[in-house]
C-alpha cells in the first residue's frame, strides 16, 4: 500500500517553498574567491595566492593579506578601487575613506580578473596588486583562508619603501659593503630573501 503524504495547508506550502528558496539562496550567497597579491615595483616578484571566503569583510581581508605577504600590521593601510578607498576611518580626520568593516570583498571584487590595490605603510609606500583570478564553489567544512603557493620573502619592515630595500639587498650580500655588519644587525643577523615557507603561513592562518 501507498503511503500518503500528510497533508498540507496552502499557508504551510508556502511557508516550506519560501523556506526551500530561502536555503538555496543561502547556499549561493558565499564563494571561494581565488586571489593573487603581489607587490607592485619589485623585480623579481614577491607574491601570494590564496584562497578566502567572498562574503569576507574588507577589514578581515586586510588581516588576511597582512598574514599571507608577512607582515606586522604595525602601519596604516588602505584598499583602493578606482576612485573608492576602504580603511578604518578616523574621526579626529575626517575623509572620503569608506569604513572597511562594512563592505564585503564580494562587493568590490565582483567577477574574475577584478583587481583593487592594497596600500600598506603610507611612509614606505608598499602598495600591491589584488587580483580575483577565480571564483569557485563554497564546500561546506572548507577549511578558509588558505594560502595555496607564493614566492620569495615578504621586505623588513621599515626598510624605506621600494629603493630602501634595493640597498638593504645589496648591503647584505656584500661583504664589503660598509654598511653590511650595521644592516646585518639592524635585521638580526640574516635575511634570506628567496624565503617562503607556505606551511608557516598556513599555521598562522589557523591561529
Amino acid at each position: 500500500m501507498i503511503e500518503k503524504p500528510p497533508h498540507q495547508s496552502t499557508g504551510e506550502k508556502h511557508r516550506d517553498y519560501i523556506e526551500g528558496n530561502h536555503s538555496m539562496k543561502a547556499k549561493s550567497l558565499r564563494s571561494v574567491y581565488q586571489l593573487k597579491v603581489t607587490f607592485k615595483g619589485i623585480r623579481p616578484s614577491i607574491w601570494r595566492r590564496f584562497q578566502i571566503a567572498s562574503t569576507e569583510s574588507l577589514e578581515d581581508t586586510h588581516i588576511v593579506l597582512q598574514m599571507v605577504m608577512g607582515w606586522t600590521n604595525s602601519h596604516l593601510h588602505e584598499f583602493i578601487n578606482g576612485r573608492d578607498h576602504y580603511g578604518v576611518p578616523d574621526d579626529e580626520f575626517p575623509s572620503d575613506v569608506c569604513d572597511e568593516a562594512k563592505y564585503r570583498l564580494d562587493q568590490v571584487l565582483k567577477q574574475e580578473k577584478d583587481k583593487l590595490l592594497y596600500e600598506y605603510d603610507f611612509g614606505d609606500g608598499w602598495v600591491h596588486d589584488v587580483v580575483l583570478e577565480k571564483i569557485l564553489p563554497f564546500k561546506s567544512g572548507m577549511d578558509l583562508p588558505v594560502c595555496l603557493k607564493g614566492s620569495r620573502a615578504c621586505p623588513p619592515e621599515d626598510i624605506g619603501g621600494i629603493g630602501g630595500y634595493a640597498m638593504f639587498l645589496e648591503a647584505i650580500s656584500d661583504p664589503s659593503h660598509p654598511e653590511h655588519e650595521e644592516m646585518l644587525d639592524w635585521i638580526g643577523g640574516g635575511y634570506d630573501a628567496q624565503h617562503f615557507d607556505l606551511a608557516e603561513v598556513n599555521a598562522l592562518l589557523r591561529t
